[in-house]
């Protein structure tokens, strides 16, 4: 059974699965509301301004890693015989823990504390987003990797 890295980043696909990744991310921000929705537009655009393209090179960067630390999960689910999506979705928690742990480490060694201060606030509510956003995680990554 091929693992989760080798079926995101190979040279063949990584291009096209950061693409996805990016509108992934882009429809997350967009459909948060409220005055958490506000913080998390307000900081992604803050992030975004950074300098052109810092958020694909931080996709691209991160997948490979993302992808390993999903590697388990895309293990089970393949074992488990089920769909890939309900898989990760029934388990959108240990998901947003496994990616976490990668972001967390990043933010603490980011040398921007532009970044690092972004990230800190958002942190607190990150979990919850990063749950919402698992279903269509699920879905890009069973169309990649299915």
């Amino acid at each position: 059974m091929p693992n989760l890295t080798e079926a995101l980043t190979s040279d063949s696909k990584k291009s096209v699965v950061t693409d996805d990744c990016l509108a992934l991310i882009d429809a997350e921000v967009a459909d948060k509301g409220g005055f958490t929705g506000l913080a998390i537009k307000a900081g992604y655009r803050t992030v975004q301004g950074i300098k052109p393209g810092f958020v694909r090179q931080v996709v691209t960067d991160l997948l490979p890693e993302f992808a390993k630390a999903l590697d388990p999960l895309y293990q089970e689910a393949k074992t488990a015989g089920g769909g890939v999506r309900e898989y990760l979705t029934a388990n959108s928690g240990r998901v947003a823990d496994a990616l976490l742990s990668i972001t967390d480490e990043k933010a603490k060694r980011s040398k921007s504390g532009m970044v690092k201060g972004t990230y800190d606030k958002l942190r607190s509510s990150a979990k919850k987003n990063v749950e919402a956003a698992v279903p269509r995680l699920a879905a890009m990554i069973e169309k990649h990797a299915p």
